[in-house]
C-alpha cells in the first residue's frame, strides 16, 4: 500500500476537539481532494466518536483511502475491554468496523506495547484477522527498538505476519527515535508514521511567551489531562519558547512558516513514510496542505540541528518503555 507524505489524523474529531460532525467531514473531503490518501484514527479517540465521524466521511470514497485505526487503550470499565489479548482484539476490531461503516481496515495498529500479554499471542491474533479479511495489515505504535526487534523475531520464528510499520512521536523538539527506533524500522523494512510533528502546538508559531498559554488552549488542556499540571514558567517550557524564537527566524529566512518548516522537517527523514497532521478546523488544514511536497535546504536542516541536535529531545520522558514507569512492575510490593 502506498500512502501520501501527509496523513490526516482525526484525534481532534469529536468531543476531544471539533464536535461539529459535518465540519469534520468537510475537513476530510478537503484533505482527500488535495491528494492525501491516508487517514489515521483510533477507537479511544473521543471513545469511538472519531471513528464514527470517519465512517460518515468515507462514504463514497472508501476505496480511495488507506484507513488506519488502533486498539489497546481502555474502552470501558471492564478489565477485558483493553490491551492486546485475543479476546479484546477480536471484539475491538468488530466494534471499529461497525463505527467506521466498512468491511475492512487497511492498517490496524497496536496503540502501545502490552506488558500483560505475550507478543506471540498478539501476533497470532492479528495474523488471523488478516486471514479473515477484516484487516489488510497491522502495525505498532510507540514501541521501543527492543520491542520492535522482539516482535520481528517472534513473527519470523512462529511464521506469523509481522508488524509492517511503527507509529512514533517525532518532531524538531522530539528526536529520540533517530537513535534506535528509526534504524530498527529501516532494518526490517517497516514503514514509519510520525505523529505530533508540531509538538502539540509548540511548533505552530502560536506560542511565543508564557502569557500566550490560555487555560482553554490545547497544550494546557492536554497537559493537565495526561500529567495533571501545566506550568508555563517551568524550565522545560521556557527553554522550548527560546528555541521557538530561534527556529522562527530560520523559517522566516526560508520564506515559510514555522509550522510548514516543522512538518517538512518530519517528512524529510528518509526513514519516515508519512507525517500525521491533526487539524481541528479547516483553517488549520489549509495552512499545512503544501507541506507534503515541500523540501528543506540542507543548510536549513543543519541550522535546525544546531538548535535541536539529532537524537535528542526537549521534552521530559513521558512514555516509559514496556510499562516500566508503573510501580506494580518495578516494585515487588
Amino acid at each position: 500500500m502506498r500512502v501520501s507524505n501527509l496523513c490526516l489524523g482525526t484525534m481532534m474529531f469529536g468531543a476531544m476537539g471539533n464536535t461539529d460532525h459535518r465540519d469534520c467531514v468537510r475537513i476530510m473531503h478537503r484533505a482527500f481532494d488535495s491528494g492525501i490518501n491516508f487517514l489515521d484514527t483510533a477507537d479511544v479517540y473521543s471513545r469511538g466518536e472519531s471513528e464514527e465521524i470517519v465512517g460518515q466521511g468515507l462514504k463514497g470514497r472508501r476505496d480511495k483511502v488507506i484507513l488506519a485505526t488502533k486498539f489497546f487503550n481502555p474502552m470501558g470499565e471492564e478489565p477485558n475491554m483493553r490491551g492486546g489479548s485475543r479476546l479484546w482484539i477480536e471484539r475491538a476490531v468488530d466494534e471499529s468496523l461497525r463505527r467506521l461503516q466498512t468491511d475492512y481496515i487497511d492498517l490496524y495498529q497496536m496503540h502501545r506495547w502490552d506488558a500483560a500479554t505475550d507478543i506471540d499471542d498478539v501476533l497470532f491474533s492479528l495474523t488471523e484477522l488478516v486471514r479473515k479479511g477484516k484487516i489488510r495489515s497491522f502495525g505498532s505504535s510507540m514501541f521501543p527498538a527492543d520491542r520492535i526487534v522482539e516482535a520481528q523475531w517472534t513473527a519470523d520464528r512462529r511464521n506469523y505476519l509481522p508488524f509492517r510499520c511503527e507509529q512514533s512521536v517525532y518532531s524538531i523538539f522530539n528526536r529520540d527515535i533517530e537513535r534506535f527506533v528509526l534504524p530498527a524500522c529501516a532494518r526490517y523494512g517497516m514503514g514509519m508514521i510520525v505523529w505530533s510533528p508540531l509538538d502539540g502546538g509548540f511548533l505552530s508559531g502560536k506560542y511565543k511567551a508564557s502569557t500566550d498559554f490560555a487555560e482553554s488552549s490545547r497544550i494546557v488542556a492536554f497537559s493537565k489531562r495526561f500529567t495533571g499540571k501545566f506550568d508555563a514558567e517551568s524550565q522545560v517550557i521556557q527553554r522550548k519558547l527560546a528555541m521557538v524564537t530561534e527556529l522562527e527566524k530560520l523559517a522566516q529566512e526560508a520564506g515559510i512558516t514555522l509550522a510548514q518548516m516543522a512538518i517538512s522537517f518530519a517528512t524529510e527523514h528518509p526513514a519516515v513514510t508519512s507525517a500525521i497532521i491533526g487539524p481541528r478546523v479547516m483553517d488549520h488544514l489549509e495552512t499545512l496542505l503544501d507541506c507534503g511536497e515541500m523540501r528543506l535546504d540542507p543548510a536549513l536542516l543543519d541550522a535546525i540541528d544546531a538548535i535541536c541536535p539529532p537524537g535528542t529531545s526537549a521534552n521530559p520522558l513521558t512514555d516509559m518503555p514496556s510499562g516500566t514507569g508503573k510501580e506494580s512492575i518495578r516494585r515487588s510490593r
